[in-house]
């Protein structure tokens, strides 16, 4: 794109998104797979700067999860609220922007660390999840470039399956919470009947015991009831 030059072929991106595919279905984590989404489109679009910023919908602000940049500068530079700057306002108004020259853009923010970076024309692109905009996927040239439909339609693509990642990690998160919750009870209710039936005391009695021991030994109620479990089974042993 440097050198307002397109992408070099359809052959480069299909090779590009099948990398990024491979990903998805690898063990890495969130983190490494979405500094990898961002080289590879960096690399395919021939791009200054990619980056990933996702939505923190507590403080409503943007920051910087990925990027492919050395540029500690950058890397550090503070989030954007929702609406501010230009990817505030594409993450606000759920809608491509691509711009010519960021310098002589009144919406962008940090033209200081752009000016150094040598940055010149920006495409940002909504990351979507059921609907809801979580993020933003920006691309950076070092040249004056058009952006042209295709372009845009590529980095969408891209943007995406960034998107897809997100959401499934956090599912994933969510279910091995749930599961963790689920052998946490079952742990607890064995402990409970090993206190009930060895020190006869009553349902509550034998929670309050576990639950009383856990917080005197800073020890979660799963991990005191392992133990307990653990030491009945030795008993038999």
């Amino acid at each position: 794109m440097e050198n307002n030059e397109s992408i070099e072929s359809a052959k480069d991106i299909i090779e590009a998104l099948s990398k990024i595919g491979h990903a998805i279905t690898s063990d890495l984590y969130l983190e490494d797979i979405l500094n990898l989404i961002v080289a590879i489109t960096a690399e395919v679009m021939n791009s200054k700067i990619c980056s990933i910023m996702l939505l923190d919908p507590k403080k409503n602000e943007l920051t910087i999860k990925a990027t492919q940049s050395m540029s500690r500068e950058y890397i550090n530079k503070n989030p954007l609220k929702l609406g501010e700057g230009i990817a505030g306002k594409v993450a606000l108004e759920d809608a491509p922007k691509a711009v010519y020259d960021i310098s002589d853009n009144d919406d962008y923010k940090n033209k200081d660390i752009a000016r150094r970076e040598n940055l010149s024309s920006m495409l940002c692109i909504p990351l979507h999840v059921k609907g809801t905009v979580i993020g933003v996927l920006n691309l950076y040239t070092s040249e004056p470039h058009k952006f042209s439909d295709y372009e845009i339609n590529i980095l969408s693509t891209v943007a995406n399956v960034a998107a897809i990642v997100i959401e499934n990690s956090k599912l994933m998160i969510e279910t091995n919470i749930i599961r963790e919750e689920l052998e946490s009870r079952k742990s607890v209710e064995r402990a409970k009947g090993i206190l009930m039936s060895e020190l006869g005391l009553a349902e509550d009695e034998a929670f309050k015991k576990i639950q009383k021991f856990a917080m005197n030994n800073r020890k979660s109620m799963r991990e005191v009831s392992e133990a307990i479990i653990m030491s009945s089974d030795m008993k038999r042993i």
